[in-house]
């Protein structure tokens, strides 16, 4: 992998150690030739005109759909682009939940869940008198799986669940989890924001009924994100906007929705970042083996845990052992120093981490914390950023 960073324009510019790919990752330049070339070839409002640019522009837009289909095992109708994998959440929040959802029902999260797989039910609960459950963390940050048959009961209308923490990259068995809902009948939601571009998804296995992730979390633009609905589940589904491009036919007084995909794209679609979605996919299928790739990064993971782990000053959160096999984020706290302060001052050493509690403050105070700093890898991490972020906490110490 040590040779792709010369394809990333923007850590060709400066000596940065980015070490934030959890949050967003860099664009190769294959990507922003590919977004380039989109508006000065195909941009035209897709589906709607009938010149040749336009026509082209809807095959761009359609192929760009078929090119996310198949690097997840969807097929084409199922993949839905929204504005990122937030509003696909709450597009199955309003229009699917809130439509079907009751007094007495429960919907069932994990400790572990990102704020955008949090709030959107919080807001349904409230709106339909259902309950929210969640499937507890143990101390090392696993979530404890024990309980699943305990807390997955005919009661339970949804499961959504995050496929791997944001926070502190706790990999989650979502395979028994989906097993145990479907015995009950549950519909099942996955977060696969920090899974999709780190390694291989197939919906069609997998067995869920929803699934998001972002687009500019694998090497895309943002703008750009994308919701799975199986398809025998999107008559079901309410769009959340209405608007150009979703009718069949409209009337003074009514009207009639197309099918899905459409159904629920209302408005000009993000078809440009659509088609460098389709780019930054094209990239990771002739560049990125997901194998080689996830071997670089737990050796980039296990590297830096055993360097963090000779200081005494610092405690790594999360499931170490699983991180050391297949994990692509360390978060750690440096005691006596706020997280904020550490990334401001591996900041002067020219290391970019996050800090904080990542939209994740529910599991941050669980874990008795009021935050942490993270630093999270990517296809063009290399090993001398990790050094270069183990040689800076060392000299904390002299401060």
């Amino acid at each position: 992998m040590n040779d792709l960073k010369k394809d990333f324009p923007l850590l060709m510019q400066d000596e940065i150690s980015y070490l934030d790919s959890a949050s967003t990752t860099q664009k190769p330049q294959q990507v922003l030739d590919a977004i380039q070339h989109a508006y000065t070839s195909y941009n035209a409002n897709p589906g709607r005109g009938m010149y040749t640019l336009a026509e082209e522009a809807t095959e761009q837009y359609e192929s760009a759909r078929n090119t996310v289909a198949q690097f997840i095992g969807a097929k084409p109708n199922e993949i839905i682009f929204t504005a990122n994998a937030t509003a696909g959440i709450n597009l199955i929040a309003q229009g699917w939940a809130r439509q079907h959802l009751k007094s007495g029902d429960e919907i069932l999260l994990t400790e572990l869940e990102h704020h955008s797989n949090l709030l959107p039910w919080q807001r349904v609960v409230k709106e339909t008198g259902a309950q929210l459950k969640f499937i507890p963390i143990l101390p090392d940050g696993s979530l404890d799986m024990r309980k699943i048959d305990v807390l997955i009961t005919e009661r339970t209308k949804l499961v959504a669940c995050t496929h791997s923490s944001n926070a502190i990259g706790t990999s989650v068995d979502v395979a028994a989890i989906l097993a145990r809902a479907q015995q009950v009948g549950a519909r099942t939601l996955i977060d696969a924001c920090q899974t999709v571009p780190h390694q291989a998804i197939n919906v069609a296995s997998m067995g869920g009924d929803f699934l998001v992730f972002s687009g500019h979390k694998l090497l895309g633009p943002t703008g750009v994100g994308v919701l799975y609905i199986k398809e025998s589940m999107q008559d079901a589904v309410q769009p959340l906007s209405l608007g150009g491009g979703q009718p069949f036919e409209v009337d003074w007084d009514q009207y009639t929705l197309r099918k899905g995909p459409h159904k629920f794209e209302a408005g000009t679609p993000p078809f440009i970042q659509a088609m460098g979605l389709a780019a930054a996919i094209n990239y990771l299928q002739e560049k990125v083996p997901f194998d080689a790739l996830q071997k670089h990064e737990a050796a980039l993971c296990a590297r830096l845990i055993d360097g963090l782990s000779t200081m005494k000053n610092v405690t790594i959160l999360g499931p170490v052992d699983q991180l050391k096999k297949q994990g692509h984020l360390v978060t750690f706290v440096v005691d006596g120093m706020h997280p904020h302060d550490v990334a401001a001052y591996l900041n002067q050493q020219g290391i970019a981490v996050r800090a904080g509690h990542f939209c994740a403050q529910p599991l941050f105070t669980k874990l008795g914390y009021d935050g942490a700093v993270r630093a999270s890898f990517y296809c063009y991490t290399q090993v001398k950023d990790i050094d270069h972020l183990l040689q800076a906490v060392r000299s904390f110490h002299s401060l």
